[in-house]
């Protein structure tokens, strides 16, 4: 069982209330600092009350979602968003002045303190007292995205799913039924379009005005910042499209003309793109959401007995809420326990093959959680969405030679691993298109729902609209970008996918030259959190930080001669 860390600076039993927590924000903003051990001190109490916070303010979000309908969970996250969050945001603010100012500044560690302070300075930069109410209007607002969707389900003959559940028929061999299937998905999404463009709409108007209150021209320009992005720009990721266009979209387009010659049809419908090509039924790589778990824990510990060690921890603790049932939020994620030092995996199985693959991604972030857990700051382990997504999207490829724990038939193993071969190159267009949509919303924030709908379709359809024949439903695909949790939630965090999808291939390419080494390398980097640059991070892990066109074709074509293998 985990057992809590001991706390040196605030209470054992610190009852999250903002009147217990001032007095600690104002000893820390009134203490005297004499030498530069003291400052260390000071920045390590601070990282333990922050670290507290952070934890309540994640089992505040975990409840919430696990149970969207529960108003006392909700209630509960948004007093966190209401009433603590915009009362630490100044005093956060006054204390990295407090550091930045302070006399031996200076004589800290260089090396080991760099990008924390790289980052302490940029949020001084970017802080505006105005924005505080602003932020959390958007914290409560952008929750509804998932009480809306979270309520969502279909009735396929005598039976109630949610839509996770419902996709599964998707794989159904009975063209009939996988389209009855999707159109019934579809017409649920569509009964809340309207409800979910004006929340949308609400949350463009508010993240628009924070970026002008911060003096940015947009909120793209703004968050570029926010994010921390020193390693590239906007026109960084164009290039990055363009390459993806130009390498990957044709394989993707070869493979669906041999789906359509296999299926015996004319076109692809939405409905005809999950099926087995050969008319085999779906996968079925488990039977439960706890087969789930244990199959995992025994991939994991395969690869290495450390990692299976990690995912029996999380078992031991309870810290699994894998499968879909209604009212729970939609998506999955890995939420790291800042004090505790394991993680929380949120997902909603549906007893698919995806799921197989969202389990072991999720894996890679918590064991990611657990290796950056005994970092001296807690800072240091908030690592930039390109490094955590290099760390989840590494162990689905890393995993895959030990997927005979969920498949015992050879051939199963095989279609298995193929799938995912598919789907990793897939992965890259979809991402292109949501980053480029972003780009174009708040770069466009005057824009109207038509415009918003048309720019959608043309963006899509540069990459090649899922390779699927639209016709028939041209309003399901114009509000496609719906379904994608983060441009409500979590705006301009999607490009990392792309990126880390080329570091994973890289680091699978290592793993598979030299197993012992590329594992190691791989857990090295992630052992690093965010103590040094990306491109130090990549590089540790014994790739490139790079996604130029030449470097998108050079993996296109490793990834295209394992898949030739299978």
């Amino acid at each position: 069982m985990i057992q809590p860390k001991d706390r040196t600076y605030i209470p054992a039993q610190l009852d999250i209330k903002w009147e217990n927590l001032e007095p600690l924000f104002q000893e820390l903003l009134n203490r005297e600092i004499n030498s530069v051990a003291d400052l260390e001190q000071w920045l390590r109490d601070r990282s333990e009350l922050e670290a507290a916070l952070e934890e309540d303010f994640a089992w505040r979000y975990i409840r919430m979602t696990c149970d969207t309908t529960n108003e006392e969970l909700l209630q509960n996250f948004q007093y966190f968003a209401t009433e603590v969050e915009p009362k630490v945001a100044p005093y956060s603010n006054e204390l990295n002045k407090k550091l930045v100012n302070n006399g031996f500044f200076n004589d800290l560690d260089q090396d080991k303190y760099f990008v924390y302070l790289r980052s302490v300075k940029k949020s001084l930069e970017l802080f505006r007292e105005e924005n505080i109410p602003i932020q959390t209007e958007i914290q409560v607002e952008q929750q509804k995205y998932q009480s809306i969707t979270g309520a969502m389900s279909v009735h396929i003959g005598e039976k109630e799913f949610t839509l996770e559940q419902a996709a599964a028929l998707l794989k159904d061999t009975a063209r009939s039924k996988r389209q009855e299937a999707w159109e019934k998905i579809t017409a649920r999404r569509l009964q809340d379009k309207q409800q979910l463009n004006e929340l949308f709409d609400l949350l463009l108007v508010l993240r628009h005005k924070v970026s002008l209150n911060a003096d940015f021209g947009n909120f793209r320009d703004y968050m570029f910042q926010a994010l921390g992005r020193f390693d590239y720009t906007p026109q960084d990721c164009y290039a990055f499209h363009e390459a993806i266009e130009t390498e990957i979209v044709p394989i993707l387009r070869e493979q669906a003309e041999k789906r359509k010659a296999a299926l015996g049809l004319d076109s692809l419908k939405p409905w005809d793109m999950d099926v087995d090509t050969t008319g085999k039924p779906a996968l079925k790589p488990f039977l439960n959401g706890a087969d789930l778990i244990d199959k995992s824990i025994q991939c994991f510990r395969n690869i290495s007995p450390y990692l299976g060690e990690r995912l029996e921890i999380m078992k031991a603790n309870d810290l699994f809420d894998v499968e879909s049932r209604k009212g729970k939020a939609p998506g999955g994620y890995n939420y790291p326990l800042a004090e505790t030092g394991a993680p929380f995996i949120f997902m909603n199985s549906a007893n698919t093959f995806r799921d197989l693959t969202t389990m072991v991604h999720e894996g890679g972030h918590a064991v990611h959680t657990f290796l950056t857990a005994g970092l001296e700051l807690n800072d240091f382990k908030h690592t930039p969405s390109e490094v955590a997504e290099l760390a989840s999207m590494s162990m689905e490829l890393i995993s895959m030679d030990n997927w005979d724990v969920y498949f015992s038939d050879a051939e199963e193993l095989k279609r298995a691993k193929r799938d995912q071969l598919v789907d990793v190159l897939k992965t890259l267009p979809w991402v292109a298109v949501v980053d480029q949509f972003q780009h174009w919303l708040y770069t466009n924030p005057d824009h109207t729902d038509v415009q918003r709908y048309d720019a959608w379709k043309q963006i899509y359809e540069r990459f090649g609209a899922g390779f699927i024949d639209w016709s028939e439903y041209p309003e399901a695909e114009a509000n496609l970008w719906q379904k994608q949790l983060h441009i409500f939630e979590v705006p301009f965090y999607y490009i990392e996918y792309g990126m880390a999808q080329l570091g994973a291939i890289a680091v699978w390419k290592n793993y598979k030259e030299n197993p012992e080494k590329g594992l190691q390398q791989y857990l090295d980097a992630l052992k690093l959190g965010y103590t040094k640059t990306i491109k130090e991070i990549y590089e540790t892990a014994g790739i490139k930080f790079d996604f130029s066109a030449s470097y998108v074709k050079e993996l296109a074509v490793f990834v295209k001669s394992e898949m030739d293998k299978l």
